[in-house]
């Protein structure tokens, strides 16, 4: 185990984050002494917006034995999702083709139940196991609870590894499948962003709401509303979190109706 003071904005996709303590955990066996102490966990970074005076808690980051797995087995929580999404296209099975471009760790997609209007990871679950309160914990996804960008893991609890429910497919099956999910995906802007900034409502979607609204390109300082796709929020380039967050407030208030934050964090107040 491996602790230090990094910068966040190092760690997130959106390459915005004060400083704090990370804790590197290589072995479940580490993971009682690094959540003795108030914790976060950080997985990939990737739908995070992280204050830019840091965070004060512990932030606890998988490593080690946490990024090893094997789809006929266990996969570690620590592991990118998308290396697993093109082993699985490799080794002819189906069911994590809608996660194709997702940029997150296993766990962490998991944790917010990631997915894309094809599926979500649940859709692809068998098992997951998870420590809490200083316990493992092995549950079958219906015992966990899934639902839109949300699961129903308690709160603190840290996903350590999971089990894949996969079919046997053509390959040519496969990479069609897949070759719809990139196509949807290709407006998704290339600049640095957190992801989908907010969660579909009811029957719309909150790009087209926020593009209806005359948003797209529309700046707080080195923050914007993609040009390429009105639901995300991109860093410009030197962009703080009190920017964005000031960007995302700006859009609800002239909205109808109130769009649920889907970026998970710590924010300014």
């Amino acid at each position: 185990m491996e602790v230090k003071r990094v910068l966040l904005r190092d760690y997130t996709t959106l390459a915005v984050g004060g400083p704090a303590e990370l804790w590197q955990v290589d072995h479940p066996d580490e993971l009682p002494e690094a959540t003795a102490a108030p914790y976060r966990v950080l997985g990939n970074g990737s739908n995070l917006l992280v204050s830019d005076a840091g965070v004060s808690e512990r932030v606890i980051k998988l490593a080690g034995r946490f990024l090893e797995g094997d789809l006929a087995g266990w996969v570690g929580a620590g592991s990118l999702l998308p290396l697993w999404v093109q082993e699985a296209a490799r080794q002819g099975l189906s069911g994590l083709e809608p996660l194709l471009g997702i940029p997150a760790s296993v766990g962490g997609a998991v944790r917010m139940n990631a997915g894309t209007r094809f599926g979500s990871i649940a859709d692809a679950l068998a098992e997951v196991e998870y420590f809490h309160q200083g316990r493992l914990f092995r549950k079958a996804p219906e015992e966990i609870g899934f639902g839109y960008r949300q699961s129903g893991l308690p709160q603190g609890a840290i996903v350590t590894r999971v089990r894949f429910d996969l079919k046997r497919a053509p390959r040519e099956v496969i990479a069609s499948r897949m070759a719809a999910v990139d196509a949807a995906r290709k407006r998704q802007p290339k600049r640095k962003s957190a992801g989908c900034a907010f969660k579909n409502p009811d029957h719309d979607a909150a790009g087209r709401l926020i593009d209806q609204a005359g948003f797209k390109g529309f700046r707080v300082g080195r923050a914007a509303v993609s040009e390429e796709h009105a639901n995300f929020i991109v860093n410009l380039g030197g962009a703080t979190a009190r920017e964005i967050w000031r960007l995302v407030q700006a859009i609800r208030a002239k909205l109808p109706l109130e769009l649920e934050w889907e970026v998970w964090g710590v924010i300014d107040p």
